[in-house]
């Protein structure tokens, strides 16, 4: 669709909003090209700026009338492309709708608008004793209707779970325009369930019930250096092995430290090829016999330095570098991509000397950040987008690493969603049927196709297709809009 034939929607998106809140000027558009993910980027037709829900249902309902693709976007955080936007599409950006309204500490539940950043909703329960689990890298900045569409994790998900498990409500407004409530409560299909990790493909998340978890009467955080990742790999066996589940358990490899060191100084150990961050939480005396538990199995394992931190300043310098991550690796590469699939615990040794072996057989430096507990891989992969060929030799390698989880029984993405940077590998990991079906559900939602099109699936199926069907040239091919798609 041309930018003239937007023209007449956008009219009315702004009678609806105001001007202030529509934007069309071809600069301004450019601000939301891309999400996380910087090398899929497509320039939205028309954004536009609600700050309710009703508003959010009204501009979704002009949508199905002139029959355009929307997008629903908070941050912009994503690493997955999932909130690329469409060139012949409206891009919903929820950054206004940023309001916490209630807080219900009885019932351990708080009600707050999609554009409310992650850390917002726990600074606004501490001095109540409570916290929001889900913390991802990016929590300073990221949104909760984001955290929803993706089904966020974080450092301490190994313990705590992902955003699923901390979501007992939500408003929505589905594909048709219709708003909708869902619940934990609700008989029937489990409809929150299916909401919550389906990126935009639903429909649109307006406000958000999620648990309030209480804060733990003891917090304790250490930092084990050892010389190389097998070393630190072994411990975190042992860790889990020894039926210890802490709060957080992550690593990061010696090029990852370099870059965090770069960026933020966290003065990690001197020498280490790895560093395991260990987090511990609950009673005292549980959290101190842990600790001691965790302390002897990295000593047996080889660690060379330990370092505890007992306060919040002391726990934010630790994990100040592991945090700092993925945007550090900026200091030591022109360019990156940054990479989220999943592996059983026990093959992580072997998975990431292959990646080694692949670093090397490519020429592609591969710095290593992962959620170790959980088997949960980051690998970011490094290279000079100036030099001919490096660009597509880091694509093979992130893809080939990707190839790798699937091998060992993996999967593609732990938390980062699907969106368009992964999708045409689903079907390494899913039947047709198993396509079929998903995608059976997702047009029960969405029959129009009009909700976030063209992500998660590589060969979308038009809603009344029978499945598992696909004789000749596929509808949007032959129509020239495959692109779209």
């Amino acid at each position: 669709m041309s930018a003239k034939t937007l023209d007449e929607p956008a009219r009315r998106f702004e009678e609806l909003l105001g001007p202030g809140s529509v934007i069309t000027d071809p600069v301004r558009l450019r601000t939301y090209e891309c999400d996380g993910l910087t090398h899929h980027r497509a320039t939205p037709g028309v954004v536009v700026l609600p700050e309710s829900a009703e508003q959010i249902a009204a501009v979704v309902r002009i949508c199905n009338e002139y029959g355009l693709p929307f997008v629903a976007r908070g941050a912009g955080t994503g690493l997955s492309g999932g909130a690329l936007p469409r060139t012949d599409g409206v891009l919903v950006v929820t950054s206004k709708m940023r309001r916490i309204l209630s807080v219900d500490v009885p019932n351990r539940r708080a009600t707050v608008e999609p554009g409310v950043t992650n850390l917002a909703i726990t600074e606004a329960v501490r001095d109540l004793g409570y916290y929001y689990a889900p913390d991802p890298s990016s929590q300073q900045v990221c949104t909760i209707g984001g955290n929803v569409a993706e089904n966020s994790g974080g450092a301490h998900c190994l313990k705590y779970g992902f955003t699923v498990n901390h979501v007992v409500g939500l408003e929505i407004v589905t594909p048709d325009g219709d708003i909708v409530e869902l619940a934990d409560v609700d008989s029937g299909y489990d409809l929150l369930g299916t909401f919550v990790g389906s990126e935009g493909t639903l429909g649109i998340a307006t406000k958000v019930v999620v648990r309030l978890s209480r804060l733990p009467e003891t917090v304790t955080t250490l930092l084990a250096a050892f010389e190389d990742i097998e070393r630190g790999g072994r411990a975190v066996s042992a860790i889990i092995g020894g039926g210890i589940v802490p709060a957080a358990i992550e690593m990061m490899d010696a090029l990852a430290v370099e870059a965090a060191e770069a960026a933020v100084a966290c003065a990690y150990p001197e020498g280490a090829g790895a560093v395991l961050i260990v987090e511990l939480d609950g009673p005292a005396e549980e959290v101190a016999h842990q600790f001691g538990e965790v302390t002897r199995i990295c000593r047996e394992n080889g660690a060379f330095e330990i370092r505890v931190a007992d306060d919040p300043v002391e726990r934010a310098a630790i994990w100040r570098g592991r945090k700092s991550a993925f945007a550090a690796v900026g200091r030591i590469s022109p360019a990156y991509i940054v990479q989220d699939g999943v592996v059983p615990r026990t093959a992580l040794p072997e998975v990431l000397a292959r990646i080694d072996g692949l670093s090397r057989e490519y020429g592609i430096r591969v710095a290593n950040v992962f959620h170790a507990g959980d088997g949960n891989l980051h690998p970011l992969v490094l290279f000079d987008d100036a030099e001919p060929g490096a660009g597509e030799r880091a694509e093979i390698v992130s893809g080939r690493i990707l190839d790798l989880c699937i091998e060992h029984g993996g999967s593609i993405t732990g938390e980062h969603g699907v969106g368009v940077d992964k999708s045409r590998y689903m079907p390494k990991m899913f039947s047709d049927d198993d396509l079929d079906t998903m995608q059976l559900v997702r047009c029960a939602f969405d029959p129009r196709g009009l909700s976030n099109p063209g992500k998660i699936f590589p060969t979308p199926r038009l809603c009344g297709e029978v499945p598992g069907v696909r004789k000749g040239v596929h509808p949007l091919v032959e129509s020239g809009q495959a692109e779209h798609f």
